[in-house]
């Protein structure tokens, strides 16, 4: 295991009841996989035994990459990348009917589900995400109002995915072993009514209302909606809290702040 790179957040999974869990989520038989952040293949030999029609590999690590790339030369249904998921272009990346796992790096997690959610495009080419995160943040993802965990990430997620399943993970399935549990999540796109063009609009809505959310949300409404698109939210009571608001009124929210 001398690869593993601290800087790079690597943890390798080496339980096989949990790979098993984690490929048993999806019928990967003729489909289009796409793997972020292989490490050292654990899940990609498993994948590749239920014979999908494509397997592409994303590995920032030059020397994993050099080693995975060694180890699957001669498999012509895989194709390895030595690149950076945050700077790849995901609606060139993805093709038809694909299912993408990752055993993401903790600290870039949050990073890569919601480049995910801004597929130009939407769904895509995704059929399913199968990620895992630490424990913490996948409870965020999660969360529901009222819950202490509920936020933006949940918000921003509930608008492009529905969570199909999800289930924790011990620190001593992994080498070097985490100091956190973590969380497989399976999710699954879906589409809604809301007409939201842009969602770094969705971002700039619950980030003004979740940096004071122990306040009334009448200010904050101010701050982004003129008096016309407020009136028509009459039926919102204005002395709730950022945290006692569904996700469906901040994408209403994010509607009228376009048409402003």
């Amino acid at each position: 295991m001398e690869f593993l790179k601290k800087s790079l957040g690597q943890n390798f999974l080496i339980d096989k009841n949990i790979i098993n869990k984690i490929i048993n989520l999806s019928e990967i038989k003729k489909k289009n996989i796409i793997e972020i952040g292989p490490g050292n293949g654990a899940l990609t030999d498993e994948i590749l035994k239920r014979e999908p029609n494509s397997l592409t590999l994303i590995e920032k690590d030059i020397k994993l990459f050099k080693k995975l790339k060694e180890k699957h030369i001669f498999n012509k249904k895989v194709k390895i990348l030595n690149r950076d998921i945050l700077k790849v272009s995901l609606e060139n990346l993805i093709p038809k009917n694909s299912i993408v796992f990752g055993n993401l790096p903790y600290n870039i997690s949050s990073q890569i589900l919601v480049k995910f959610t801004k597929l130009k495009k939407w769904p895509g080419n995704i059929k399913e995400l199968i990620f895992m995160f630490q424990k913490e943040v996948g409870e965020k993802i999660i969360s529901h109002k009222p819950s202490k965990t509920y936020g933006r990430i949940s918000i921003l997620t509930n608008l492009r995915f529905s969570i199909i399943n999800n289930f924790l993970v011990s620190p001593n399935c992994f080498f070097l072993k985490p100091k956190v549990n973590s969380m497989v999540i399976h999710f699954q796109p879906k589409k809604n009514n809301y007409k939201i063009k842009n969602i770094q609009n969705l971002e700039k809505i619950t980030s003004i209302f979740f940096s004071n959310k122990r306040k009334m949300i009448r200010k904050n409404l101010e701050k982004v909606l003129n008096n016309k698109n407020i009136k028509k939210l009459s039926y919102l009571d204005l002395s709730l809290r950022p945290a006692e608001l569904n996700p469906d009124i901040y994408f209403k929210i994010t509607e009228l702040y376009e048409c402003s």
